[in-house]
């Protein structure tokens, strides 16, 4: 079977229902997952509703990305009972980094692991979150790769940029906004950052030019005009920024223990919170023709042989869920 053979259902806290069209503005990693998947959409907290219009083992698999925050609306109503009913097959989506449960309230923290041990397998961000609830639940447990369908939107790798770079987030721990400051001081450039919804007050002060708010696709033609990335961020999960970056040929200095910064570009991944080692390597992006280039290049043909487009994302995708499907 194919995947689009599959009757697919995804859960989350969006509040929309309903396919992905390519005409969706967001085209961003999450919501490109569920175009490929041809996965039908509803909101999280009505997966009784949906049980009751569609009945018993309707669906072969329901996929739930479990809220950041609303565990305690989640805990109100029995949610994995009735996701079992409904689909033949159970998954859940990791959301955020795996410790962030460990923020929860005692009850809300054995609420969440019971939940997990429940699911038929786990999808993760990266192969350390795959250890982590291969620890903790001793469930089958794979990666699900960050999916970008950048070519089938039409958007182009660069052709040409200007001397300015760019980081990954604001100033605040979850993102590293101020590691990533310090590093791209190196290059002498103007810096500019995306504003995300953690930046906080008197950010703008800085000199950063922050970018408005904007679709994902204007994000990516905007993007591919930059030299360098660099995004130290220590929060790891989908690792979007790196592979944005990856797929215009931006060297992107950043963190280990993100897949898609390791992946796809080896040359500039430092330890967590080496910040010296990162300066080394902006002055070797900024001083090097030879190095820029080799960086440039590698991250490029890196992405074209990753899991992280369509066209090696959906054999790789389909391989588990027949294997899941046909495991009984």
């Amino acid at each position: 079977m194919g995947l689009k053979d599959y009757k697919i259902a995804w859960f989350t806290e969006g509040g929309w229902q309903g396919k992905v069209g390519l005409d969706n503005p967001n085209m961003r990693n999450d919501v490109s997952t569920k175009y490929v998947l041809g996965a039908e959409h509803y909101p999280i907290f009505q997966i009784s509703e949906v049980l009751q219009h569609f009945g018993e083992n309707y669906f072969d698999f329901g996929i739930v990305t479990l809220p950041k925050t609303k565990t305690e609306e989640l805990m109100k109503f029995d949610m994995i009972g009735n996701l079992k009913k409904l689909c033949k097959k159970t998954i859940s989506m990791q959301e955020g980094p795996h410790w962030l449960f460990q923020d929860y309230t005692m009850e809300q923290q054995i609420w969440w692991y019971n939940a997990l041990t429940e699911f038929d397998m786990l999808f993760a961000h990266n192969h350390k979150d795959v250890n982590y609830y291969k620890g903790i639940t001793n469930k089958p447990v794979h990666k699900m790769p960050t999916l970008m369908l950048a070519e089938r939107l039409g958007i182009k790798p660069r052709s040409e940029w200007s001397d300015a770079v760019i980081i990954g987030g604001n100033m605040v721990r979850w993102y590293g906004g101020f590691d990533s400051y310090i590093v791209a001081q190196e290059f002498d450039m103007p810096i500019v950052a995306p504003s995300m919804g953690r930046k906080i007050d008197r950010e703008d002060e800085m000199d950063i030019n922050h970018l408005p708010y904007m679709t994902w696709v204007d994000w990516m033609n905007n993007l591919s005009q930059y030299h360098v990335g660099v995004h130290l961020m220590p929060t790891h999960a989908a690792g979007t920024f790196a592979l944005n970056c990856a797929f215009h040929g931006i060297p992107c200095i950043g963190y280990e223990g993100l897949d898609t910064q390791e992946e796809l570009h080896p040359h500039l991944t430092v330890k967590d919170g080496d910040i010296a080692l990162a300066k080394q390597y902006a002055k070797d992006l900024k001083n090097d023709e030879d190095f820029y280039e080799l960086c440039s290049t590698s991250s490029r043909e890196n992405y074209q042989n990753s899991l992280y487009n369509e066209k090696n994302f959906v054999p790789h995708i389909t391989e588990i869920l027949e294997e899941l499907y046909e495991n009984n």
